[in-house]
């Protein structure tokens, strides 16, 4: 059963910094595109971060460039995604997802295998 389960959520002030991770089971994480998506209360999951099958190419919407870093680490059958200088308007619940094949956008409906989620709270 391909499974993803995201840790590293928590409460941050302004700032500050959180790093994300997401593994798998179930499946060799290094052969899938993974995209790291948000959704805030009320709003549509949109994506964050991307990589793709490659492990090379990746993607960032633009109010977290220069922010945040996707990384993946196959040995640990694991991506990450380490957020810096973290903003109130990051908060949300994280989710990575995966595609078995290569993704032309990063949009949700690319990837068909999703996490339960991580909740991330910035605020003073």
């Amino acid at each position: 059963q391909l499974q993803l389960v995201e840790s590293g959520g928590g409460m941050v002030q302004p700032g500050g910094s959180l790093k994300l991770s997401c593994a798998a089971s179930g499946f060799t994480l290094d052969r899938y595109a993974i995209g790291w998506f948000r959704q805030a209360p009320g709003t549509e999951r949109t994506m964050v971060s991307c990589i793709h099958t490659n492990g090379e190419t990746t993607k960032y919407t633009d109010s977290v460039k220069g922010r945040f870093i996707i990384s993946r680490d196959n040995a640990k059958n694991t991506v990450y995604l380490q957020m810096d200088n973290l903003k109130p308007e990051d908060t949300g619940v994280y989710y990575c997802a995966a595609a078995g094949w290569p993704v032309s956008h990063c949009t949700a409906y690319e990837y068909d295998t999703w996490g339960q989620g991580t909740q991330v709270f910035v605020s003073s």
